[in-house]
């Protein structure tokens, strides 16, 4: 039977986008959060949505909110920091659960703590469902099929057209700034390693630029973690971030210095009060912000001795408003379908290439041809 949506972090910045996404598929989900006042003014305004209390330092109390079918979504963040306990939440309640988390490290945890647990409870846990990382995964797994056995190297790079700086949410100027702090992981030889993030640089073919190319800083993405699964002959998987591009370079050489600061708790908190101006305030961009930029991902696989096989390239919305769509999307398919594999799910193993592709295509996001902008 399906059961309810429930919408953990429903004030929020992306919460917001997630609700809105949500109603215009004519589902009504129950709204929860700390704060029941802003609650109550939310569910207002979206004729009379249930609501409830529910705060991610008091696991038990979004336990109880959830039944087995329900479909939790988590939006609050730093998931590091408040995810883990809303995550067993869902478990222990033999519900599902989707959430926007870009830390890589986070997901790791919840294979790690929670993945035997959620099949032996039938539990469906997918979680980085948003632009972090669903684009990367679908490019990626549809270069690496058509490469097929003869693919190595493959390598994720993530791109806007038009300008983003001015239109970064808070959210995401914090995970930036803490990105530096954190090693990113890559799969290189058959395993899981760390590196610096930043310390390395790829150049991608992107069309529809000038140049037809850009550059991107090597960054953590869960790419790492479920590409190789998937196609085993990959002896590496690597994700850039060239939101930056003209700028890749210098990053890479400067980004040296918040990684031997974060070694430190002491040169952590310098970094962070130094860092602080940039961050700005709670809230990200509007509506029409956001409709001047729109997302490009591009995946290649290469083969043994280095050369191109195959390259893949995605369009699709503004990051934000396409995080908000695709959790929407994703929310009812977990909701709807009784056919999913339980446990730490990925975009992926959850609803194989062409029902992800399909998915994807329904938000928008979808293969691009060569276009000037």
């Amino acid at each position: 039977m399906s059961g309810r949506i429930v919408l953990f972090g429903a004030t929020g910045y992306t919460g917001a986008l997630v609700l809105d996404s949500l109603l215009r598929r004519g589902l009504r989900p129950v709204l929860a959060g700390r704060n029941t006042d802003a609650l109550a003014g939310l569910a207002r305004q979206h004729s009379g949505l249930d609501y409830a209390p529910a705060d991610a330092g008091d696991p038990d109390s979004i336990r109880r909110l959830l039944d087995p079918g329900d479909v939790l979504i988590s939006t609050v963040g730093p998931f590091e920091r408040f995810g883990l306990g809303v995550a067993e939440a869902a478990v222990q309640a033999g519900a599902r659960y989707i959430d926007t988390t870009g830390e890589v490290g986070f997901v790791r945890t919840l294979q790690e703590k929670f993945g035997t647990r959620a099949k032996e409870t039938g539990t469906v846990l997918l979680p980085a469902f948003g632009y972090d990382y669903v684009p990367g995964i679908l490019a990626g797994a549809m270069a690496a099929e058509q490469a097929g056995d003869a693919g190595r190297a493959l390598d994720v790079g993530y791109f806007t057209s038009g300008s983003l700086l001015p239109g970064l949410s808070h959210g995401t100027r914090s995970t930036l700034r803490d990105g530096l702090f954190l090693p990113a992981v890559r799969f290189a030889n058959g395993r899981l390693v760390e590196e610096r993030t930043a310390a390395d640089v790829h150049v991608f073919p992107v069309s529809g630029t000038r140049r037809g190319r850009k550059t991107g800083i090597l960054v953590p993405g869960t790419e790492v973690l479920f590409l190789p699964g998937a196609f085993p002959q990959l002896d590496s998987v690597s994700v850039y971030n060239g939101w930056f591009s003209p700028f890749s370079r210098a990053i890479s050489v400067m980004s040296a210095v918040p990684s031997a600061a974060g070694r430190s708790a002491r040169g952590r908190r310098i970094m962070e009060k130094l860092t602080a101006p940039i961050i700005g305030k709670p809230g990200g961009p509007d509506s029409a912000r956001r409709a001047k930029t729109r997302t490009r991902a591009v995946a290649t696989v290469t083969g043994p001795n280095g050369e191109l096989l195959s390259s893949v390239q995605l369009t699709g919305p503004n990051v934000y408003t396409l995080t908000g769509e695709l959790i929407a999307w994703g929310a009812e398919q977990l909701r709807d379908r009784q056919d999913l594999d339980p446990g730490v799910a990925s975009p992926l193993s959850a609803f194989g290439l062409e029902g992800l592709a399909r998915g994807c295509a329904d938000v928008g996001l979808v293969p691009v041809n060569a276009r000037r902008d």
